[in-house]
């Protein structure tokens, strides 16, 4: 993927594109507005969240000891992946192991950041998304462009295009007289997931939550779908990344208040899954076989970083998106990650390194106006991690050498930390100032020599004083 500046460029050139983003996301602020609204205790919930995320992380090590603990002794398997390579392989071979050449697959961010349908496909092993907004995406051979609406940027119009000419070939073929209306575009999507629910045999999901006292995933999702992956196949594998976790029951509803208004502007989920372990043998419900994989992918690194490690407190509600005027304009896919918008910035750059040029770019594309913070449910101070990464991209570009502004702001502490070294600097600005006379116009000096160009270019610069206030003060007041 190129750098951020030169994708958004393009992004910016498509006007299909930018009426199908302002139109969408500012139907989520709306809803979302009115559902917070709604809520009296708003920000002591985000308080709240935001110290469980905060706790939860200080002691993660034994939170995770002990959920392995729990979903072991719920009839579960607990799987360790390092990276995305090692959770894929994981994966594959738990498919290999049942026999079966396809999967159905609950929506999980997780599972798109390892590229496992491209594992899956590369070992002859289908995967069917069945998301509707995933299905879209799959179907167009496409990437995500939203957390939570990956296809927001699609409209009317191009779906039922997709699904006229893309769906036959991937099983049930939509209707020849599908037209734009949501709830026939709806129906065909039903229509075309049903015979791939009824027959798989595996499902792969992420998670929103695992609760580390029962060793318990938890799913929330708006269609049904994910209830239907859940709960069909025989065998189940999930996904998850190990910042998931919430220590208890009690915690989790702290979640599931500020999760649905967050997202999708609702009081609660339409359907909130939960499941622990196995089913029993008198059980109709659930999967005879439960995996979970639990994915590192440099999360461990980004938890070492004191101020980064906010990132891991995100739930993946994509308020921060709705509301940033750089992702309304640009789109997902100029972020050339999973993790698209605010939260894309500095979670990308952080799970992968600062070694591309794209995670390089990540940091700087934001305007730092501040509303990703005000919005999120747990309080990320996005700003403040975006500022902390441009930082590391600027002293690991220069080798560990101090920028130009650093060492600027070194001299001048030098300089006013002595009344001596004060009273020399001021005496030296006068004489500057006096040579530099010729090039005032009105007070500021004209462009800027050499280097220095790159500030008079975009700003004026004032000249410096002839004579210091000290200078003046002797003369006058003696």
């Amino acid at each position: 993927m190129p750098a951020f500046p030169d994708a958004a460029r393009d992004a910016l050139a498509d006007t299909q594109l930018r009426r199908n983003l302002a139109h969408a996301t500012a139907t989520i602020r709306e809803k979302r507005a009115g559902a917070v609204g709604e809520q009296a205790d708003w920000e002591e919930l985000r308080e709240a969240g935001r110290a469980l995320k905060e706790r939860t992380l200080r002691h993660l090590d034994h939170y995770l000891l002990l959920l392995e603990e729990r979903v072991t002794e719920a009839g579960g398997t607990v799987h360790w992946a390092r990276d995305a390579a090692e959770a894929n392989r994981i994966v594959t071979g738990l498919v290999q192991e049942t026999g079966e050449r396809e999967v159905v697959k609950v929506k999980s961010m997780a599972t798109q950041e390892t590229g496992l349908n491209e594992a899956l496909a590369g070992a002859g092993i289908a995967a069917y998304e069945t998301d509707l907004a995933e299905l879209i995406v799959q179907l167009g051979e496409d990437r995500p462009s939203h957390i939570l609406v990956p296809a927001i940027h699609r409209n009317r119009a191009e779906i039922r295009d997709l699904f006229r000419n893309r769906m036959a070939a991937h099983g049930t073929a939509a209707p020849e007289e599908l037209s734009d209306d949501p709830r026939q575009l709806a129906e065909a999507a039903r229509r075309h997931l049903r015979e791939k629910f009824l027959r798989a045999k595996v499902g792969v999901s992420g998670a929103n939550f695992l609760v580390a006292e029962t060793g318990t995933a938890v799913v929330v999702e708006s269609e049904g779908n994910g209830r239907m992956c859940l709960t069909l196949p025989e065998t189940l594998i999930s996904v998850v990344g190990i910042e998931k976790l919430v220590p208890t029951w009690q915690d989790l509803e702290t979640f599931l208040q500020l999760l649905p208004r967050s997202s999708t502007g609702e009081r609660m989920n339409p359907y909130t899954s939960t499941w622990t372990g196995t089913r029993g043998a008198e059980d109709g419900d659930g999967p005879r076989t439960f995996h979970l994989v639990l994915l590192d992918a440099g999360r461990t690194r980004a938890l070492a970083d004191p101020v980064g490690r906010q990132a891991l407190y995100c739930i993946r509600c994509s308020a921060c998106l709705n509301v940033c005027p750089v992702y309304e304009r640009t789109g997902g896919h100029a972020y050339g990650s999973v993790y698209p918008g605010p939260i894309g910035a500095i979670l990308g750059p952080q799970l992968r390194g600062l070694e591309s040029e794209l995670d390089r770019s990540l940091p700087y594309a934001s305007s730092l106006c501040g509303a990703c913070y005000d919005v999120c449910p747990v309080k990320i101070d996005i700003p403040e991690v975006l500022v902390h990464l441009r930082t590391r991209v600027v002293e690991e570009k220069r080798g560990g050498v101090p920028p130009p502004e650093r060492l600027a702001m070194r001299a001048a502490g030098w300089a006013l930390g002595s009344p001596g070294r004060l009273a020399a600097a001021q005496r030296a600005a006068g004489a500057g100032g006096r040579v530099l006379g010729s090039r005032r116009r009105g007070g500021r000096l004209g462009r800027l020599p050499g280097p220095l160009s790159r500030w008079s270019d975009a700003r004026d610069t004032p000249a410096p004083a002839r004579e210091s206030f000290r200078a003046w003060w002797r003369r006058n007041r003696g």
